[in-house]
């Protein structure tokens, strides 16, 4: 290594980054936010309660961090 490289040490982003669910945890709540989505010409309004339900699933297994819906850009939370 060239002494005048600098050595990049990448850091997660403080928002708006949250590990992948590998073991499928929240997987029946992505479908049916999926399906919602795809039924409603990803209007993604109408699908908020699926949406809300995916997020309270990640945030419950530890998969993001536990945050006000109010904060996640939901209204009437």
């Amino acid at each position: 290594m060239n002494p005048s490289q600098k050595v990049f040490k990448p850091s997660a982003p403080a928002k708006g980054s949250f590990p992948l669910d590998h073991d499928g945890e929240c997987k029946e709540f992505m479908l049916k936010y999926m399906s919602c989505l795809k039924s409603n010409k990803q209007n993604n309004f109408i699908c908020q309660n699926e949406s809300k339900e995916y997020l309270n699933c990640r945030m419950e297994r530890g998969l993001m961090s536990k945050e006000e819906f109010s904060r996640l850009g939901f209204k009437n939370s």
